[in-house]
């Protein structure tokens, strides 16, 4: 069977090396949601590759402890992503809005718990609820690899589609208020952000800005699509816990030509979404100041341990003794030599 669109394990793989770059620059300003973005989406590309890798023309059953988790890890990263973005347009809001004259050091402690709880704690425990609406152990699909096995139900609903969505509509919302803010004040913005404490540029702003609302549009999208896709077939009762768990340890294997093409590009275009968004995150952040400013101190040092080029140092010729005290003390042994 012919489809438009196939996975692609070195665009995974890219992705996930990629995603890294703007990391020194973001570690250096303790901005948890950011870092926790930049890890989940490290670590789902890096799964999606090896994933489109091993079961590239297959679907046997194989390595299912690593199924195991990594399906689990999927569920995680479909809140995660949302809640880290949602985080960041909260902070964003907060820094522009002038309810607090100055970020204290209490408020930035506050406010990385609360991050490291969105981003960490809250896809943990969906993680853990995605239990009760997994019907069996997983699925392998040839192409893509492991995927979560959902009974869709509406506690489904709830437990897997509900929370990206919601916390979707809670970033847009947090991004227009940031938005009315900057334009509200936007002669004197860059003093504003100065005042308020936190290590915001102006230019670091709008770009986390448009970086937070791109991935929430692009993913929201996407999510609304799955969701689509799924429902739309019926959903099937949940009736107890014995019948929806029966058979549990079953693994279900699908071949592509086993697959409808138009449910195989759906799955495909979702695939995608995981590589695409961590190109869109590097693209907002790989070519900022201060990311630049960090590429070039790593090809002085790449420059300097492995090609043994150093930058010249300049030597202060005032400290050099003077030229006519060598040519004295060259003269005294030489009178002593002939004496």
């Amino acid at each position: 069977m012919t489809v438009s669109i196939r996975s692609s394990p070195a665009a995974a793989v890219i992705a996930a090396i990629l995603v890294l770059a703007p990391l020194p620059s973001h570690w250096r300003a303790r901005n948890v949601a950011t870092l926790s973005l930049i890890a989940w989406f490290f670590v789902m590309n890096l799964i999606y590759g090896v994933n489109a890798l091993v079961w590239a023309r297959n679907s046997a059953p194989r390595i299912v402890v690593w199924c195991d988790i990594t399906t689990k890890l999927s569920i995680g990263a479909s809140t995660a992503i949302p809640a880290a973005a949602m985080c960041i347009c909260k902070y964003l809001e907060q820094a522009a809005s002038g309810r607090m004259v100055r970020l204290t050091h209490a408020d930035h402690r506050k406010r990385r718990i609360f991050e490291f709880a969105m981003c960490w704690a809250v896809p943990t425990i969906l993680m853990a609820l995605h239990y009760i609406v997994q019907g069996h152990r997983f699925d392998v699909v040839e192409a893509i690899g492991c995927q979560p096995a959902t009974y869709f139900s509406i506690p489904a609903i709830f437990i897997v589609w509900v929370p990206p969505l919601a916390l979707s509509v809670a970033t847009l919302l947090y991004a227009s208020l940031a938005l009315y803010h900057f334009f509200r004040q936007r002669i004197n913005f860059s003093m504003h952000l100065s005042n308020s404490g936190t290590s915001l540029s102006t230019n670091r702003y709008l770009r986390l800005m448009a970086m937070s609302v791109t991935e929430i549009c692009w993913g929201t999208s996407l999510n609304a699509l799955a969701l689509y896709y799924n429902v739309a077939p019926g959903l099937r009762p949940w009736t107890n816990w014995a019948d929806v768990h029966s058979n549990f340890g079953r693994i279900a294997s699908y071949r592509l030509f086993e697959l409808p093409k138009a449910y195989l590009n759906q799955m495909f275009l979702i695939w995608w979404a995981m590589p695409v968004s961590a190109y869109i995150f590097f693209l907002f952040f790989a070519f900022g100041e201060e990311s630049i400013k960090d590429y070039k101190k790593v090809f002085r040092w790449v420059k300097g341990c492995c090609m043994k080029v150093w930058p010249k140092k300049k030597v202060d010729s005032s400290r050099l003794p003077d030229k006519c005290v060598y040519n004295s003390i060259w003269i005294l042994q030489r009178i002593d030599v002939l004496s």
